[in-house]
């Protein structure tokens, strides 16, 4: 995890970690795959992290799961326009809305109620590089 993330979190109480909407949906298919090697070790990394049912805070921003992507280019998503559009997808079907704080395991268990489970994940991003992992795996929130 990011140093600067990790000594925010050591001095903050109650601290949201901000947190993409899509990124519910990628979590729960996450197997090990990613674009670099960086990447896949951190998104395992913040999976073990989260599960902790930490406070998370949705945003439309680059989050700490983006900080280790190669198409995270000075804080910026270099594919900004197709994530903004997964995660408005996530908040509209969802009922949730950009600054929201909850619990991590709450926010995946209305992920995996509203999206996940009536198998809406495909009209959101069907298009992504990943689809056909997704398409092929359980959900791990299935158990929530």
């Amino acid at each position: 995890m990011n140093r600067n993330f990790e000594s925010t979190l050591n001095r903050a109480d109650n601290y949201a970690v901000p947190l993409r909407p899509h990124h519910g949906m990628c979590l729960a298919y996450f197997k090990g795959y990613g674009y670099s090697d960086d990447f896949q070790k951190h998104m395992g990394e913040m999976l073990e992290f989260l599960v902790k049912n930490i406070p998370v805070k949705l945003s439309l921003e680059v989050d700490e799961i983006c900080s280790a992507c190669p198409n995270n280019q000075n804080h910026h998503c270099k594919d900004a326009q197709c994530v903004k559009r997964f995660d408005k997808g996530v908040l509209e079907l969802c009922g949730l809305e950009e600054g929201r704080e909850l619990l991590f395991l709450d926010f995946v268990k209305i992920v995996q109620d509203k999206v996940l489970a009536p198998g809406r994940r495909p009209q959101i991003c069907g298009n992504c590089q990943w689809n056909e992992i997704c398409s092929a795996e359980n959900s791990r929130w299935e158990a929530l």
